[in-house]
This record gives C-alpha cells, structure tokens and sequence, in this order.
C-alpha cells in the first residue's frame, strides 16, 4: 500500500512542477516582445517630459518600504527573513514608497524633481479577479511643487501615456479629493471606531446604511446632513456645483477642495476634451497617504482603472523631508492587453550554417551578419544539421559573384 501512495504521490508531484500560483503568469513571445516594446515607449515618451529613470530594488528592509503607506500596502508585501542581519525585510508590492525615498534621502534635491520607472512588483494575493500578482508597474512622481499644475501636469502625463501605448478605447478620468471627507471630520470629534465604520461604509456606497449610521453620532444635525450628502455626491461636473450647496456650513478646507476639483476638472477638460470627466466626492482610496486629489482612469474595456494616482504630500516625512507630490501608476501588462498598436515586426533574414565554406566566407558571412543587424533587420542563423529549423524568414544570404548578397 505505500508503494502504491509513493507512486501516488511522486505522479502528482511530477504533474504539478510546471504549474504556477495563482494569480501568476509567464509571458511568451511574441507578447513578451511586444510589452517590451511598448515599455520603451512608454519611457521614451516620459523622458520627453523631463523625468528621469529610476531603478529602485526589489527588496528592502519592511521599516522603509512599509512606513506611512497604511495597512493596505502591508497586507500585500510578502515579508523574508535576511539571512545576513536577521530582521526583516519585504518584497516591493508598490514602487511608490521607493521612489519617495529616493526623492527624500538619496537624492536630495531641493527643487521641483521628476522620476519616473518601471519594474515588476509582487502582490500576496490579486487586487481583484482581473488583476495579477506580479504587475509591471510603470508609473511618474513629481517632488516638490504644491499646486494646481503638478497635478494636471501627472494627469495629463497619465492620460497621454494610456494613449502612447494604443488604448484607444473611450476614456473617464474619476476625480475626487480626500481632503473633503477629511475636513468634514475634523470638527466633529468621532472616536476611532466610529471613523472606521463610517470610512467602511462609504466604499460600499450603502447610502440607505449611512443614513442609519450617521443619525446615531453624537454630532450636530448640520453635520448629520452634510455626511448623509457626501455618499450621494458622485456623477458629472454638476456634483460640484450640488456640493458647494451641501457645504455651506463646512470648513474652508472642504470648500477649498471642491473649488480646487472644479479648476483642475476645466484645465484637464481644456486639454483633453473626449476624456469624460466624473467625480466621486467619498472616494477614498489610499486615504491613509493621500492628501489632496486622487483620481483614476477607466475605459468600458476593462472592469478596473487601468491607471490611477494622486497626492501625498506626507510621505517623504519618514524619511526626513516631507515634500509635496504627486504621482500615477499603472500596470503596463493590462494596458498592452488593451492596446491595439502593434510593433512592426523586424524582417528575418536566415543565414545559412557553415558547413563547406571557407574561412574566407566565414569571416565575410560574420561581418555581413553584423551589419545587417545593424540596420535593425533581425538575423538567424542555420545550425549544422537545422537545415529547416528556421520556419518563418522573409528573407536569406546567398554566396554569389564572391559576396554574400541579400535576397
């Protein structure tokens, strides 16, 4: 009976090597060819505007890679032990939180800098049921300026590279501002608890369950009122107008974010006139480190912002400059998956093996070989005995006239 679960177990564990985690893909050719491509692309087109490349690691000691991000982030980071030190230390799950060090501590730069990068970052567990584990986040961060045109300059830097690589699809660019319900809540003495069911119930959009909530605090009616509207405070432009209404009686940092929202919203329109524009006044993604606008880009092709960002003005303060930023991400796999640009294809020239030709064709063979890759055509090359392994050229060297020539 052992050996019969032995060889039980060894067939089943012989069938599985080849599988991958879930949430875990490898990326063939062509496709793999083509995300490169485009990956080019996409930094070229970001060198164009002034920002400059940045490598950070792959893995980093868990108190620098996780501090001032949140909870969210944390969840996500796959966490090792260094066998050199003993402490811990965490897998990038997002490169953001890198690129602000290296902005605040490796850089020093005073003045207004531009950074921008590309690498695979590694998730726990996917996002959602169209995401993957292992993104290839490419993404833009702009240190050191506070004001409207840092941040249209990222959006518009979001949305031109969503269409640099191809996605053609309709676009809507969500908008919303952490600083609204930050402000509402400010005056209003909630414990941490009750903050956390609020913050909790407005992702889920309940507004019937909010209602029901809200009327329970011990807080004024005005209050009450103005938190029931922020759950109802999401469409086109016109929310904004209906927010200023709703918080007549809020602070002047509420009033500040919806006007701040609505002269970013004219200058991206200005710009980008087929984006749609929408707005979600109780979005709150990355509450805990943004602190100003966050927006998203979604298209009806995929079921999730295929791009998104915002401000977070704290979160180089852990590493001993808190200086103003902004910044988007995306991951460049699901934008090629969208994207209807494809690469022109590189002819294939097919050189044959060697096999009876003299040293002197050799060496002409291998300095023709050399140039024609120079001249960017993509040269194969026949092995001894491979006569017919190359099944795709378009074209091939023949020795005639003592010359190599092409045809």
């Amino acid at each position: 009976m052992a050996g019969t679960l032995g060889e039980i177990r060894d067939t089943m564990s012989g069938a599985k090597r080849w599988l991958l985690p879930d949430g875990v893909k490898e990326v063939l050719p062509p496709e793999a060819g083509r995300i490169e491509t485009l990956r080019r692309r996409l930094l070229d087109l970001h060198n164009s505007w002034g920002y400059d490349l940045v490598m950070p690691p792959l893995i980093e000691f868990i108190e620098s890679l996780l501090t001032g991000t949140g909870n969210d982030l944390d969840v996500e980071t796959f966490k090792v032990i260094d066998q050199l030190t003993g402490r811990t230390m965490g897998i990038r799950a997002d490169i953001t939180p890198q690129v602000a060090r290296i902005d605040a501590h490796s850089l020093g730069i005073t003045g207004v800098n531009r950074l921008c990068y590309s690498n695979t970052v590694l998730h726990t567990a996917s996002a959602n049921p169209l995401a993957s584990r292992t993104p290839l986040q490419v993404g833009a961060e702009l240190y050191g300026h506070a004001g409207l045109e840092s941040d249209l300059e990222i959006i518009s830097l979001m949305l031109e590279s969503i269409t640099h690589v191809g996605v053609d699809a309709p676009l809507t660019l969500d908008l919303g501002h952490v600083g609204i319900y930050r402000g509402l809540l400010a005056g209003m003495s909630l414990s941490d608890e009750q903050e956390q069911t609020l913050f909790d119930l407005l992702q889920t959009k309940a507004v019937a369950d909010i209602d029901a909530f809200v009327v329970t605090l011990d807080i004024a009616q005005q209050d009450q009122q103005m938190l029931q509207q922020l759950a109802r405070l999401y469409g086109d432009i016109s929310v904004l107008e209906t927010a200023t209404q709703a918080f007549t009686g809020a602070s002047e940092a509420v009033l500040d974010a919806v006007d701040y929202l609505q002269q970013l919203a004219t200058a991206v329109q200005q710009r980008f006139p087929k984006v749609t524009l929408y707005f979600d006044l109780a979005e709150l993604r990355g509450y805990q480190y943004h602190t100003g606008v966050v927006f998203a880009a979604l298209t009806p092709a995929f079921g999730q912002p295929i791009a998104k960002g915002g401000r977070y003005d704290d979160i180089g303060q852990v590493f001993g400059r808190a200086r103003p930023a902004t910044g988007f991400s995306a991951d460049l796999k699901i934008l090629v998956e969208l994207s209807t640009l494809e690469p022109a294809p590189a002819e294939i020239v097919l050189v044959p093996n060697r096999d009876g030709l003299t040293s002197e064709q050799c060496q002409l063979l291998w300095q023709t070989e050399a140039e024609l890759r120079s001249q960017g055509f993509r040269v194969v090359a026949q092995l001894s005995g491979q006569e017919n392994s190359v099944a795709e050229h378009s074209r091939q060297l023949s020795w005639r006239d003592g010359a190599w020539q092409l045809d």
